[in-house]
């Protein structure tokens, strides 16, 4: 019989919980900020019927999420990660074994981003299971003084696959219902690598530091969660510029286009506003597109910053310009 909650107590699971990471219980959430650097922070909550199903979705891989979700903002802000916070809201359906799962995808993807201090706290949940994460990281004031300001022609680059995460969520969820009416288990093999992209998206740790050691200091960069449009409209509202992203340049994974038929589903679609792709967005000046090319292959180029008259737009293989939209953005205006 699986270990409940109610035989060994909230100190003696947060004990147990540390004694399987590499990590030690944090004594208070006090900082100290290295010298010529700021502290940054980044925030994110998850919670179960929302943002995860757990009738498919591996706790392991969940705890691995969430902690990129949250390290995404930190080196969007080119941070180096220091402290994470972990709060884990538990309803009475799971037991101890399964919080050791989730627990595990956390410190796995915690030490992989070389977080050095790890702070958890475990709260009752009637709602199901929610996952609560805050994180602190350091970025240089010499970082910060070299960037330079946006221009017109600047680059808009992506870390990789864009819509990729949406469409592997749709994977899942018909596979589950599929499951839920005839009892079969589906076959997904064929799209393995967009389930990956939704269940356990990758960032590389080394951005930050790659970007530093080439001296390329992007003038904007944002974290790619709830689709490409909204990151966009950030962008041209932080800027106060224009942009133009081309669609025959966005990256997709290769069964893409294939599942957006059997879904009746446009992929372009789904990477502008389909949303947890997980991805960096960096806007790199112009004058160092060659050395960023040769030096971060897995960024794709996929637009450039324009004059503001120019709007956000989407252009279309055919030369079309269409406006972007996003969900929570008022409707752009464009002659």
């Amino acid at each position: 019989m699986a270990e409940s909650f109610a035989d060994i107590g909230r100190i003696e699971a947060i004990d147990q919980l540390y004694r399987l990471s590499a990590y030690t219980p944090v004594s208070g959430l006090g900082y100290t900020c290295a010298k010529g650097a700021r502290i940054t922070t980044a925030a994110r909550m998850y919670l179960e019927g929302i943002d995860f199903n757990l009738v498919y979705f591996p706790l392991k891989h969940l705890g691995y999420k969430c902690v990129v979700g949250v390290v995404g903002e930190l080196y969007a802000a080119l941070a180096h990660p220091k402290l994470l916070n972990v709060v884990l809201g538990i309803s009475a359906k799971l037991d101890f074994p399964q919080i050791k799962d989730l627990w595990l995808g956390v410190t796995v993807a915690a030490k992989e981003h070389g977080f050095e201090a790890v702070n958890l706290d475990l709260q009752p949940s009637n709602n199901g299971l929610f996952l609560s994460l805050s994180a602190t990281g350091e970025t240089s004031l010499l970082t910060e003084k070299r960037r330079m300001a946006a221009k017109s022609k600047d680059l808009i680059c992506v870390s990789g696959s864009l819509g990729a995460a949406y469409l592997g969520m749709q994977v899942m969820e018909r596979g589950a219902k599929t499951f839920h009416e005839s009892g079969e288990q589906p076959d997904m093999a064929q799209y393995k690598m967009l389930v990956g992209s939704y269940l356990r998206p990758e960032l590389d740790a080394s951005v930050v530091d790659r970007l530093e050691d080439q001296e390329i200091y992007p003038s904007y960069a944002y974290f790619v969660t709830r689709g490409l449009s909204d990151a966009l409209k950030r962008l041209t509202r932080d800027s106060g510029l224009g942009a133009k992203v081309y669609a025959e340049k966005i990256p997709f994974e290769g069964n893409s286009f294939q599942l957006g038929k059997e879904l009746d589903m446009d992929p372009i679609s789904a990477a502008m506003n389909g949303g947890d792709d997980n991805r960096l967005l960096f806007v790199v000046p112009i004058l160092h597109l060659e050395k960023f090319r040769r030096e971060f292959q897995t960024f794709d180029v996929i637009g450039h910053l324009a004059q503001p008259e120019a709007g956000t737009v989407l252009v279309t293989p055919e030369g079309l310009e269409f406006p972007v939209k996003a969900q929570g953005w008022p409707e752009e205006e464009k002659d």
